[in-house]
């Protein structure tokens, strides 16, 4: 077998030098396998919310248009990174072979199914089928087969939970674990996006960690989504607003906290402009966590600086130790939520 690097530089083609994830296109052939190497097959897609919203608009919802795009894409850079948002998506298969260099170092075996943990914007993808489009639910179920290198992570599908219930999950599990770490006794805490996938998991995360003398605020696009929210109790106070209209959310959040903000602002929305409305909502000595890949690093910095916010931005990892453990816990922990998640992604 030919070796590998660990990182999968091996299988750039342009331009040379760079990591598999910034690479404009990377080496998609699944006939050769590097020893340091996972061969997936591959059986559902779960697109990313800002890249399908974006390609589901592109394609003006036209299913076969939908399909048309992704392939387009897989065939120009060997992997699904959406050239407009930049972002991928995660997929669950079923492990085909493994590299020679892997043996005993990897607890997998061929036969086990998997979630990987990694971006389909750097995972070497090849379609040769598209069988089914679920709009409502970013997935897409294909045959196809995958990549994921020797610093790849993943999560075996336990039997306990239906495999799409994982997959929907395991795609955001970086935001509510992340809220982990973050959210403290006590603190106030806005989520934006609350009503969706990753908002919710978020919301009831959030209420853990800030217990009885905290306070979550939970922002909804639709009213729909908010009386969803409401239902299952995670927050203080559930609103609907545009979170494209900054100042209009900032005076109805500085209404719900007398005037003090939020300690911790998490963005989960799937569109761009809301960096300020983040910003503004978030007291000087707090912090906002961008977990949404429609998110502008320079409309973020320099808007922050424009408002004279000395606010702290984290830029949103879709890893953290233990997220995938973290994440699966919570929909074994409330059954509410997971019903919810069962009824909507599974």
């Amino acid at each position: 077998m030919l070796k590998g690097c660990k990182y999968g530089t091996h299988r750039v083609i342009e331009p040379k030098g760079v990591l598999p994830q910034p690479a404009k296109k990377i080496d998609n052939n699944m006939d050769v396998l590097y020893d340091n190497e996972i061969l997936i097959n591959v059986q559902t897609l779960n697109i990313d919310s800002a890249s399908f919203t974006q390609i589901e608009e592109q394609a003006g919802g036209d299913e076969a248009k939908i399909a048309e795009i992704m392939m387009g894409i897989v065939a120009e850079r060997g992997k699904h990174q959406n050239p407009v948002t930049g972002s991928g998506g995660m997929l669950i298969g079923t492990v085909e072979k493994i590299g020679e260099a892997l043996v005993g170092k990897t607890d997998l075996k061929v036969g086990d199914k998997i979630a990987t943990l990694v971006s389909l914007s750097l995972t070497p993808l090849r379609i040769d089928k598209i069988k089914e489009i679920r709009k409502d639910i970013d997935q897409v179920d294909i045959e196809g087969k995958a990549i994921l290198f020797e610093s790849g992570i993943y999560a075996k599908i336990p039997s306990d939970m239906p495999e799409k219930l994982v997959l929907s999950a395991l795609d955001v599990a970086g935001a509510p674990a992340q809220v982990a770490k973050l959210v403290k006794p006590g603190d106030t805490v806005l989520i934006i996006g609350a009503g969706g996938k990753s908002g919710m998991l978020c919301c009831y995360e959030a209420k853990k960690r800030a217990g009885v003398t905290g306070k979550v605020l939970g922002l909804c696009h639709s009213e729909k989504s908010a009386e969803r929210l409401r239902k299952l109790g995670f927050c203080d106070v559930v609103f609907t607003a545009n979170a494209q209209m900054p100042t209009e959310v900032m005076q109805k959040v500085s209404e719900l906290t007398n005037g003090e903000m939020a300690d911790i602002t998490i963005n989960n929305v799937n569109v761009p402009d809301t960096e300020m409305t983040s910003i503004l909502c978030t007291k000087n000595t707090g912090l906002v966590y961008f977990f949404s890949m429609a998110t502008s690093f320079t409309k973020a910095a320099l808007g922050a600086e424009g408002v004279g916010s000395d606010v702290t931005m984290i830029i949103g990892n879709g890893y953290t130790r233990g997220h995938a453990d973290i994440t699966l816990q919570i929909l074994r922990e409330s059954k509410e939520l997971r019903d919810i998640f069962t009824e909507l992604y599974a």
